[in-house]
């Protein structure tokens, strides 16, 4: 797959150092959105969770929970497309001819990425050379209007 490195605007709004943003990165490129748009929505949500034992609420600094950016993508329109089952193994990897064109945001093993016809918008690439399996991903679907 081509790459292209896109931060998703988040050194524009001065942000610096580590962080495990990749959600929020993916979102921003995605949608269009501003990176601080999308970063204050995921906070906001993330201030709705439950916390469980043992663990802690997410942030858009150190990683959403799914439950939570699917919230956010849900409310935008977006659908979610599994590509990964239960005891079937892994059927669709994370290269240009397995993946449908657009715009989508794509859910692997500890990451998420966005790939736009075909292309990885990232701060590094995560294909592992056409090899990495691709849990599922979210799309914008079609809307017809009559």
């Amino acid at each position: 797959m081509n790459f292209v490195y896109d931060d998703g605007g988040r050194k524009g709004t001065g942000y610096v150092g580590q962080a495990r943003d990749c959600v929020v990165r993916s979102i921003a490129i995605a949608t269009s959105k501003p990176y601080k748009e999308v970063y204050d929505a995921l906070n906001q949500l993330a201030k709705r969770e439950r916390p469980r034992k043992r663990s802690t609420r997410s942030s858009s600094r150190n990683g959403v929970y799914r439950r939570t950016y699917e919230r956010y993508l849900f409310a935008l329109g977006w659908a979610w497309q599994p590509t990964m089952f239960i005891g079937q193994g892994c059927k669709i990897h994370l290269c240009a001819p397995e993946l449908p064109s657009g715009v989508l945001i794509i859910r692997v093993s500890k990451h998420t990425t966005c790939v736009i016809d075909g292309t990885i918008h990232d701060t590094s690439d995560p294909s592992r050379d056409g090899r990495r399996c691709v849990y599922g991903y979210y799309y914008k679907p079609i809307q017809i209007v009559l």
